[in-house]
């Protein structure tokens, strides 16, 4: 028995007039509600109680609550609804639910502010017997009695009802699990009753559909019930005869029957019809429902991935269960930190599809060791994707603490033998003995998955590093007798000491920073791995993680950048980890093998002419390669004693799919080349990745005011050194790389990046970096680095008014640094004396790449006892009232000029001579608000004086101009000694302003290493200088195992409660003394495929060229569907600090960003491609790079469109001043157009389109046809009766352009449907595009022209004349029948197939016939059915495999 007592409710935003609230209470189908209750915060206290019968409370039972307004005057209000889910009662039936303020949801199922409070309790037959006790709710046997009759009475069945009666049938399709097979393509199809109903095919073993369907019926109640529900899983990449994955068939009756007409959320099992002892074939999830007149359908309302833990599985019972036991050993853990200073007591939780298993909790210990085994017993395949594991923080009250998950993925450690071909039968879950990396903190952005993903971003991790776990993974198919919890025996730990320890060394180099926002604050980066390098974290030998703080400056267009130039900081991390080098040798080579096809595939994508000849030799080049590749065997993992079972597993794995990937390539056709490159990549990616990898991830952090703000995330396998060879490398393994950097979640503007950060980094053992050299001409130094300040009092400057800021200090004058107290590292010594360093990143100027500077300075007055306007206390000052100079004192500086001296501003609220008038107000004197009229009361007065200055350009030579640009050459005069000026924590200023209190100079003191150890020197820069370190340093060396090496770290710099500061750190640079000049041009032409929600045509588009610190933008056009540029962008004399060879080898990206200029000036971000240009280093041997289509994207990853350009650099050598590129590009109309070899040859063209009609489009009215090419645009009348009759009634459309002749340069033609709804609204309905007109090209001068003729008469010549002489003029002598006995129609059959049976009728005039041994649609000839009248698929979105199609219709070109 079940009993609901429903307390109270609270209505909020209260209700006028009273309401009278009711509550409504569903349970199986038996609806109960209470009495009528006035006010916004009515109390009931009122049971309502329902039998269970023979039918127990089950895990998906639940309540539906009601909440209703029966005073209303019209009739009942809906106020909100809710739903319990009584799984708790079923685990513990004697506790009572107790639900307090529960949300109320409104009809959109989104949470409201009005809640309910109500009590939910199982009762038993015990509990029924006490009458008149206080017992869990105080119940009756006379409610017993009352309520046993009604229900019987509910729930017994109706004679079924001879009559036909309306009846709907629901099915929502969510998402499939563990679907057997590879490289799957796979869709739903639904067949209810007779109807057919398809989902979009997606791609992957765990596809996500989120489709639903309906179908009505009007039969007799015997009859439905009786129809049926299939739904199969096919693969629709393989043929019918073999596509069916796995089905699911029940009768609608049974759905009827369940509690709610429902099947509410649940698994089916999937299995072949034809072998039903093969097993399960995978999962789907679904709603069904059966709904007839009057019932109501469930609220269905959304839950979070893996929230639902009904691990109940609808299946045919001729499918046998495999079980297996999934057993995992947890060790340990390490470096479990949550909050500072502060030790947790953890305890790790592991949920596999719902169910939950702890440890026991180890009391106040980072590094606790458990020894314990947790046992699931699970359905094999198992229907979860993944295995959470949680570390929790246990106070005395709760453990709800996170301190750190992570997710395994069970498609990693385990195969089904559906992967390959053959007789491969895959293995068993396992992994490990090895370590887990644990995250938490912020999570990172929503990304837009790729298909297949086993574990969907809603569940991903944190970023930041939260410790390690170390574990193993046993699966057993027989039964295990054991304890699901229980102690590990000793023997069995003894794995925990094969874990040894090695020194690792990670050095990054940041090369460039731009594209950033206007930070206000100076900025700084920290690289970590772990918790090494993590400055927050002072457990850990203090480390060089972090950079120099640095101020960002305006690239002259939208953007930032960090003025590093020939001074790049470097950061030195150390570390110690398990030597994992024979897993990565093996990953990084895979990651060689996929990453060239991939390329190769790129670039076979990006020629879109089939009858490019180069495309054949790019396939056989790519075959080639792969071959080549899959051929390399991979490190043996069989003998290798620290290899595990799941090592030795996916090695064999990954060895038999390389060679059925060679063997198909020496195998395959030239014909679907992409879809089948495309095929062999995504099986290749399904075993890339390595769940064992063990190292955590390098994190770089951009860090403004102390705290992250950005990040971006290197696998550490991407830039891990191996000794074996270059192939076993990381690919960017001491190579330049680009990365994006991200905010985290929720963080941050929408479609900005924080910063494009160009970095070289490398990480290996530091026994292998004794040649380490990163870039070819830097030169590496190492500095100790003070700043000592100064503020001025009475016009002196002293350290006696530096109230809280030391006399030597850090770079935000927080920490004291005097000279005296640094020493010098182990294996390094002082070179020379302190000395004061001007920073060079500091002097720029703030105008640095402005051709234009406005200068402005208010003069202020104030009014004297006589109440005269007289100068004030400060008589200039800045905008916000700081002190400035006079304006006849303000010079312009050298490189810039001024056109139009001061003058007052008068475009303002100002009277006739500039003047605003104000009160001021203390304690600053002035007034906040400024009025235009002066009245008698007013005490201050100012106006605005500007003037605009103007740079100098090419008055200089070459180098001068670039240096004098970059303000590099301004020698530190011996008069200013290096001071700089300012406050602290802002940007400095070379010269001192008159508000200048506070000034600084920066004092280095060079370091330098002692003899060769054989390591590179930078790795041996641990600890602070302030502290004598050798002989903690010397105990770490000879620790090995890991807990040994833990407990050294936390005994050793764990600091006291009060040494909280940062330690002192030197810094480390990389200088370039030599610069490198280079010429950029990059060649824009066209955009398309532009996908827009609007109606109109993409607005005022423009593109804005990024590389490194410059950007330029294109001109704006006017509106355009393809916008065609046809333009060069030209930078001159970009300054590069990097060795010209490494630059060749890893040149800056290019960022192309496609914007948009509305009507009003704003502009807004579309898309943006990147890609690298081609490098001349000599002048001689310059090709014009062809163009190429580049993908435009947004930052969740969409693509948006594509963009056809290419760019080249060139280095400016003695060759190229001789030969000026620039002379060869055109200037036209104030713009660099294409080059003559780039530009195309325009002709007049007509396009001529027939339109016949729209299909399959649902819920339009009155649809009509936009047609869009370039510029021109041409539209249809619209259909005013769609039902009726869906065709057009102007069926020529007509255009007249001029057109490119070359098919790269070829216009694409863009088809829009709009709509036209009541009150004058328009929308679009979908859009289709024909990327080229090139196949619908046709010459009518050429010799060879074919007019287009009309279908032939199917009569010959002889039947058509008799026709027409016996219809107009008099009836043939030669009757019909005569005819059809002079030719029988067998001959005439055996004639038109070319049988020789009927040689008499040869010379008989008689139409032939061909016979096909396949359907019409497969001949080439008639092109799928589409050679005259093609049909074109409408979308809303980017058109995919899996895109939504939202019509048709049918048009001719």
């Amino acid at each position: 028995m079940l009993r609901l007592v429903v307390e109270s409710a609270k209505i909020n935003p209260p209700l006028t007039p009273p309401p009278r609230p009711c509550v409504s209470a569903y349970f199986r189908d038996v609806k109960k509600k209470t009495r009528e209750v006035e006010g916004n915060n009515p109390t009931w206290n009122e049971t309502l109680i329902w039998h269970l019968w023979n039918r127990p409370l089950q895990n998906d039972s639940f309540l539906q609550v009601i909440l209703r307004d029966l005073g209303s005057i019209k009739k009942e209000r809906f106020i909100g609804l809710a739903t319990i889910l009584l799984k708790p009662l079923v685990k513990k039936p004697r506790e009572v639910l107790f639900v307090k303020d529960l949300a109320l949801l409104n009809h959109s199922m989104k949470p409201t502010d009005c809640t309910i409070t109500l009590h939910v309790a199982h009762m038993t037959n015990q509990d029924i017997e006490k009458t008149g006790d206080k017992d869990l709710l105080g119940i009756t046997a006379g409610e017993v009695a009352r309520q046993k009759l009604m229900v019987h009475s509910y729930v017994a069945h109706k004679e079924l009802s001879s009559k036909p009666q309306h009846f709907q049938v629901q099915v929502k399709v969510f998402e499939a699990r563990q679907l057997m097979g590879n490289n799957l393509k796979p869709l739903v199809k639904v067949v209810i009753g007779r109807k057919q109903y398809f989902t979009r095919t997606k791609m992957g073993n765990n596809p996500f559909f989120n489709e639903i369907f309906f179908q009505n019926f009007h039969e007799v109640p015997a009859k439905f019930y009786d129809d049926t529900i299939l739904i199969q899983v096919i693969n629709s990449s393989v043929m019918r005869y073999n596509a069916e994955i796995g089905r699911f068939q029940t009768d609608i009756g049974f759905i009827y029957h369940s509690p709610g007409h429902t099947l509410l959320r649940k698994w089916l099992g999937l299995c072949q019809p034809n072998e039903p002892s093969s097993g399960v074939r995978g999962y789907l999830k679904v709603t069904i429902c059966a709904l007839g007149v009057g019932d109501q359908a469930p609220v269905d309302q959304k839950m979070p991935y893996g929230a639902d833990d009904n691990i109940q599985i609808l299946k045919s019972t001729m499918v046998p269960i495999n079980m297996a036991h999934l057993q995992f050993f947890i060790y340990c853990a390490e470096d479990l930190h949550l909050k500072k200073h502060q030790l947790v007591s953890p305890v790790l939780e592991v949920e596999l599809i719902g169910e939950k298993l702890k440890t026991q909790v180890k009391t106040q210990t980072e590094n606790p060791i458990w020894n314990q085994i947790l046992t699931f017993q699970i359905q094999l395949p198992c229907l979860s994707s993944y295995i959470k594991f949680r570390v929790l923080d246990c106070t005395k009250s709760n453990c709800r603490d996170e301190i750190g998950t992570v997710s395994l993925s069970l498609n990693q450690i385990s195969s089904t033998g559906a992967e390959m071909e053959g007789i491969y039968s895959g293995f068993l879950p396992c992994f490990g003995p090895s370590f887990l990396t644990l995250r938490g903190g912020k999570k990172a952005p929503f990304q837009i998955q790729e298909e297949g993903s086993s574990i969907p971003s809603s569940v991903k991790d944190g970023l930041e590093y939260r410790g390690r776990v170390f574990l193993e993974l046993v699966t057993h198919i027989t039964s295990i007798q054991d304890a699901r919890m229980k102690d590990l025996s000793r023997d069995v730990t003894s794995v925990e000491r094969q874990q040894n320890r090695q020194k690792y060394g990670l050095c990054v180099i940041f090369l460039s920073c731009t594209m950033m926002p206007n930070f206000k604050d100076l900025i700084q980066f920290e690289v970590s791995i772990g918790h090494y390098g993590n400055k927050m974290d002072l457990n850990y030998k203090p480390l060089i993680s972090t950079t120099q703080y640095s101020p960002v400056i305006y690239d002259g267009n939208i953007y930032y950048y960090v003025p590093w130039y020939n001074t790049k900081p470097v950061v030195a991390v150390t570390s110690y980890w398990e030597d994992v080098s024979f897993r990565m040798n093996c990953l990084n080579l895979l990651h060689f093998t996929r990453d060239r096809l991939k390329a190769n595939l790129d670039t076979l994508k990006s020629m879109r002419n089939p009858r490019d000849p180069a495309l054949l030799l790019q396939w056989k080049k790519l075959l080639r390669e792969l071959v080549e590749d899959c051929k390399r065997p991979l490190p043996r993992m069989t003998t290798h004693p620290k290899a595990t079972d799941l090592d030795k597993k996916r090695w064999q794995l990954r060895s038999y799919l390389l060679q059925e990937l060679a063997q198909k390539a020496k195998e395959v056709q030239p014909r679907n080349m992409v879809a089948t490159v495309e095929d062999w990549l995504y099986r290749l990616n399904m075993v890339l990745p390595e769940p064992q990898v063990s190292l955590p991830d390098v994190m770089i952090w951009l860090m403004a005011k102390e705290q992250r703000v950005a990040y971006a995330q290197v696998p550490a396998h991407s830039i891990l050194f191996s000794p074996t060879g270059a192939l076993y490398c990381g690919k960017f393994c001491g190579k330049t790389q680009t990365l994006l950097l991200q905010y985290p979640e929720g963080e941050g503007q929408k479609d900005t990046l924080p910063a494009h950060l160009r970095v070289c980094m490398w990480l290996g053992n530091i026994a292998d970096s004794a040649n380490l050299q990163l870039r070819r001409e830097g030169k590496v130094v190492v500095y100790a680095e003070t700043y000592e300040n100064q503020a001025k009092y009475k016009d002196q400057w002293g350290q006696h008014r530096l109230h809280h800021c030391p006399n030597f200090s850090d770079v935000l004058g927080q920490k004291a640094l005097p000279k005296e107290d640094f020493k010098e590292p182990r294996g390094w010594h002082w070179q020379g004396q302190w000395t004061v360093e001007p920073q060079r990143r500091l002097l720029l100027d703030t105008d640095i790449n402005k051709s234009q500077v406005l200068e402005e300075v208010y003069e202020n007055q104030q009014r004297d006892i006589t109440g005269a306007w007289v100068p004030a206390a400060m008589p200039n000052t800045d905008v916000d009232g700081q002190p400035v100079e006079a304006r006849e004192n303000v010079k312009c500086p050298q490189g810039w000029h001024v056109k139009k001296n001061w003058t007052v501003e008068l475009n303002h609220a100002v009277d006739n001579e500039g003047w605003e008038y104000g009160v001021g107000i203390q304690p600053s004197g002035l007034p906040l608000v400024w009025n235009s009229v002066e009245k008698t009361y007013y005490s201050h007065r100012r106006r605005r004086w500007a003037r605009v200055r103007w740079r100098n350009h090419g008055k200089l030579n070459l180098e001068q101009e670039t240096l004098s640009f970059l303000q590099l050459h301004h020698p530190v005069s011996t008069q200013e000694e290096g001071w700089e000026y300012g406050t602290i924590g802002s940007k400095f200023d070379l010269s001192p302003q008159p508000q200048s209190q506070f000034r600084r100079r920066c004092w280095h003191r060079r370091l330098a290493p002692n003899k060769d150890k054989g390591i590179a020197p930078i790795f041996l820069l641990e600890g602070s200088l302030g502290i004598d370190l050798k002989q903690q340093a010397e105990k770490e060396e000879g620790r090995t195992s890991s807990r040994s090496v833990n407990k050294t770290f936390r005994d050793t710099w764990r600091p006291a409660p009060e040494n909280t500061k940062l330690p002192h750190l030197p810094f480390i640079y990389c200088i370039f003394n030599k610069p490198h000049y280079y010429q950029l041009f990059c060649y824009i032409y066209q955009a398309r495929n532009l996908m827009a929600t609007q109606i109109q045509t993409f607005q005022g588009p423009f593109v804005r060229l990024v590389f490194l610190n410059h950007s330029q933008c294109t001109q704006t056009l006017r509106s355009s569907a393809a916008p065609t540029w046809a333009q060069t962008l030209i930078f001159q004399h970009l300054l590069l600090y990097e060795n010209p060879q490494d630059t060749r080898e890893s040149p800056p990206l290019v960022v192309l960003e496609l914007w948009q200029r509305d009507s009003k000036g704003k502009e807004s971000f579309w898309g943006r491609s990147m890609w690298p240009p081609v490098v001349w280093l000599d002048v001689q041997h310059r090709i014009l790079p062809p163009m190429r289509w580049h993908p435009l994207g947004k930052e969740l990853g969409e693509e948006v469109g594509e963009i056809l350009a290419s760019c080249e650099l060139i280095l400016e050598t003695e060759s190229l001043r001789r030969k000026l590129p620039i002379l060869s590009v055109p200037w036209k109309n104030g713009v660099y157009t294409l080059p003559k070899s780039m530009q195309p040859t325009l002709r007049k063209m007509a396009v001529e389109i027939l339109v016949w009609g729209l299909r399959n489009i649902k819920q339009v009215h009155s649809p009509w046809l936009l047609v869009e090419c370039w510029e021109e645009t041409v539209q249809t009348e619209p259909i005013m009766d769609f039902r009726t009759n869906p065709n057009f009634s102007q069926s020529v459309l007509f255009l007249t352009l001029f057109m490119p002749t070359e098919e790269a340069y070829a216009l694409p033609l863009v088809l829009k449907v709009v709509d036209n709804q009541d009150f004058g609204q328009q929308t679009m309905v979908g859009q289709a595009n024909i990327d080229s007109l090139q196949p619908y090209f046709c010459d009518p001068w050429a010799s060879d022209y074919v007019p287009p003729q009309l279908p032939k008469l199917s009569v010959n010549k002889h039947q058509l004349l008799d026709y027409l002489t016996e219809k107009f003029w008099f009836k043939s002598s030669k009757a019909k029948d005569e005819y059809e006995h002079e030719v029988d129609w067998w001959s005439k059959l055996f004639w038109a197939t070319g049988d020789p049976k009927s040689l008499k009728y040869k010379d008989k005039d008689y139409h032939t016939l061909k016979v096909y041994d396949c359907e019409l649609e497969a001949v080439p000839a008639f092109q799928g059915l589409q050679d005259f009248c093609q049909t074109f698929k409408l979308y809303k979105e980017q058109p995919t495999s899996y895109s939504p199609v939202v019509g048709e219709f049918k048009v001719c070109v």
